[in-house]
């Protein structure tokens, strides 16, 4: 067995997995920074009632499927399956937010990179940003 499957069956790897506008992609690495293998998913977001965004179900279809690709990487170089990992992170696009109740629903769709309905609520934002910025620094 070679040395990165035993690191790998020792769960000595860290996963990453980072769903941005176009596809989601797995990396796993050893702690020393290298990669190992990789995997990933092609999707794209859909224009529903004037929205573009991503349904929920594409997400959880997406990241099954980019693991299966990451995973199927990993057995094919280094023979071994992974059960485990040392550490895994997440990363998403930085264009929005999922909304849920305390039940876990979905109370708006998700807005991706292509909306650009909030023109008005980021102009007041920065707005009352710059003030209040201003105004701290006249107490200092």
């Amino acid at each position: 067995m070679s040395n990165v499957a035993e690191l790998i069956n020792s769960a000595k790897t860290a996963l990453g997995i980072e769903f941005g506008s176009t596809r989601i992609k797995a990396i796993l690495i050893d702690y020393d920074g290298h990669v190992l293998a990789s995997g990933s998913h092609e999707w794209e977001n859909k224009l529903i009632n004037g929205v573009w965004t991503y349904d929920l179900a594409d997400v959880d279809a997406g990241l099954k499927s980019c693991y299966s690709s990451l995973r199927k990487d990993i057995e094919s170089k280094y023979g071994v399956t992974p059960k485990k990992f040392g550490a895994i992170g997440i990363s998403a696009m930085m264009h929005g937010y999922i909304a849920l109740d305390s039940q876990d629903k979905q109370l708006a769709p998700f807005q991706t990179w292509r909306n650009t309905n909030t023109t008005e609520s980021a102009d007041f934002l920065t707005e009352r940003s710059v003030e209040h910025t201003s105004e701290l620094q006249s107490h200092l």
